[in-house]
């Protein structure tokens, strides 16, 4: 471990660990059986979206509140997130008796609006841009002399969730990497201070999305590109934290991008083996393994899932999304002739070869096919990629023209 002193201290999370004693959830740590055999690492699972608002950060929230003065809880605090951060200050703050006021984008889901104000805090909506709604909350703190809760660039905050890595090393104290979703940095900072401390071999690796590498494009000198949205929100973040980033400079080891296929594929592999909800950037860790196995073959690897919070909407189009992936939902384009019975003898081949038709469109009059020729868009469900093969090599065999509507060499 560097010996460089670094602006919050491993006494500084210890402490932080007593104020939270109680208030916040130890989460579970849990070895992945099947994870382990599908990457080969040894995979642990740290459950942060398991707290009660679902997220990582009500712990750093929870910290800052408890170090401020008698007079700045009276006043009041101050937050600008659109999502986790602002659900930690709100709960937490409203749980302690302190006034709370958290400021989002206009154009922020009304679910999230109304989450946040029962959990106790007077919302503010203003700003197309984050960067916006961030200026203004700041305006609005030094207006009425409130105190703004940071969501990553703060001291007491990157203490609080440094107790992720207390716990990290008490459970499994002979880890050899640590997996960790950056944003900000406010999470790797913490976890990267407290696990070097007690393991200074130990390896600390931080995960982000190609499309928000901030991190990443600090180290690395090079600027700001946008690429539009990405499924890891949570961490989808333009710049470090002023204050993150010479710890994460000094303490992590590697920097990994992963793409937005990888997390898709993640969030799906964790619903459905683990059976744990993970918001993008929870399922970041697990994308970096699937990524590059090689890095962490036959390694012993804790990954934080660092929350829950996913749009059900945006879930239920995963879940489909991975079914295509798999092979497992399908759609196909049969050229047939127009003549009776040609339909009936589609789905006689498919339900005879164990597939679930799921929808049927027949197309007469919008195609380029000769008169006499149509064609059906078909739907279907299949076991996996071997039963949808033997249906199309069904279909073939029975003289149709079949064509995969998906990126399949089929």
């Amino acid at each position: 471990m560097s010996k460089k002193t670094h602006s919050v201290t491993f006494e500084d999370i210890q402490k932080a660990a007593k104020a939270l004693k109680g208030a916040i959830i130890a989460t579970p740590l849990n070895k992945s059986i099947t994870l382990s055999k599908l990457t080969g690492a040894e995979i642990y699972l740290k459950f942060e979206n398991l707290q009660f608002t679902a997220s990582f950060k009500e712990r750093g929230a929870l910290n800052k509140l408890t170090n401020l003065t008698d007079e700045q809880k009276h006043n009041g605090v101050i937050a600008a997130s659109a999502g986790n951060h602002a659900q930690g200050v709100a709960y937490h703050g409203s749980r302690l008796g302190i006034p709370t006021t958290i400021v989002m984008p206009v154009n922020t889901p009304f679910v999230k609006v109304r989450q946040t104000e029962e959990y106790g805090a007077k919302v503010i909506l203003t700003g197309e841009r984050f960067d916006d709604t961030a200026a203004q909350a700041e305006k609005i703190a030094q207006e009425k002399n409130l105190t703004l809760v940071h969501p990553f660039d703060d001291l007491d905050v990157i203490a609080g969730q440094g107790t992720i890595g207390l716990e990290l090393m008490a459970a499994c104290p002979d880890l050899d990497i640590i997996l960790v979703p950056v944003g900000g940095g406010g999470l790797i900072s913490g976890v990267a201070l407290a696990a070097k401390h007690i393991n200074p071999q130990i390896k600390i690796i931080g995960v982000q999305a190609e499309r928000f590498p901030s991190l990443h494009r600090a180290l690395n000198n090079y600027d700001y590109q946008q690429q539009g949205s990405t499924l890891a929100e949570g961490i989808a973040v333009k710049n470090i934290g002023d204050k993150t980033y010479p710890i994460c400079k000094d303490l992590m080891d590697d920097m990994l991008l992963v793409s937005e296929d990888a997390l898709e594929e993640a969030v799906c592999l964790l619903m459905t083996i683990e059976k744990t909800v993970p918001e993008g950037a929870g399922a970041a860790p697990l994308a970096a393994v699937i990524s590059n196995p090689e890095i962490f073959k036959d390694k012993k690897v804790a990954m934080i899932i660092s929350g829950g919070n996913i749009d059900p909407r945006l879930l239920a189009s995963l879940l489909m999304r991975g079914l295509v992936r798999e092979g497992r939902i399908t759609r196909l384009r049969i050229v047939l002739l127009d003549v009776p019975g040609a339909l009936a003898r589609i789905t006689e081949i498919i339900g005879g070869l164990g597939g679930n038709i799921i929808d049927v469109s027949h197309h007469r009059l919008f195609t380029e096919l000769p008169a006499k020729e149509t064609y059906s868009n078909v739907t279907l469900e299949t076991r996996d990629r071997e039963n949808l093969q033997d249906i199309l090599n069904g279909l073939r065999s029975a003289g149709f023209t079949v064509h995969v509507n998906r990126s399949s060499d089929l």
